[in-house]
């Protein structure tokens, strides 16, 4: 009789594990951190290739009647160019972190975080945005309601900020201009959809 009822019992065993509950999946704080900084950058590459770029018009030729009359110009004295150092970056060298030590003057910022969560801030300094030449990223860390003061280069920012609420997340957006001209402390303050300098 027992040798019977074994096999149904381990059948019924088999079925109640299978439709037992599952466990539900969890990511770990790399894995947020690292989704978080996927994003940051596909929309720092899409607001990039969102530029439009400048083609100038080619110029008409017009005929002329007669030939001009031809100068013939003295040579011009020989000036030795010494080559370009290697302090300039690469093109396509944005992506990286920006070399503070040689994008020029620098000013303060208070930057404020309003959003009711913790911010990873990103600040990326674009090609051609700094007289320097300097182009890359700043990345900052802030608690709820913090408040941090910091000297970045002078140029135009596009700023992304991360928001972790806890049991959620959201992000904001905008641009910093640190102007050559200014020289004083300005505010950045950091909100729930938008990053405005009031």
């Amino acid at each position: 009789m027992l040798r019977k009822i074994l096999p149904a019992l381990t059948i019924v065993a088999i079925f109640l594990a299978a439709c037992g509950q599952q466990g539900t999946p969890t990511m770990s704080p790399e894995e947020v951190s690292g989704t978080a900084v996927a994003a940051a950058w596909t929309i720092v590459a899409e607001t990039q290739a969102a530029i439009p770029t400048n083609t100038p018009i080619p110029p008409t030729e017009t005929p002329s009647p007669t030939p001009l009359p031809t100068f013939t110009l003295e040579p011009l004295p020989t000036i030795e160019i010494a080559p370009p150092t290697a302090t300039s970056k690469p093109q396509g060298s944005c992506e990286g972190p920006l070399n503070v030590a040689e994008a020029g003057p620098q000013s303060n910022i208070r930057i404020e975080n309003e959003t009711g969560g913790n911010v990873t801030l990103s600040l990326h300094l674009g090609e051609g945005q700094n007289a320097f030449g300097q182009c890359g990223f700043l990345g900052y860390q802030l608690t709820k309601n913090q408040k941090l003061v910091v000297s970045i280069p002078k140029g135009l920012y596009y700023a992304f900020a991360l928001i972790d609420y806890g049991n959620s997340s959201g992000n904001a957006s905008g641009y910093v201009n640190n102007r050559v001209g200014d020289n004083h402390l300005f505010v950045v303050k950091i909100k729930k959809e938008a990053i405005v300098v009031p």
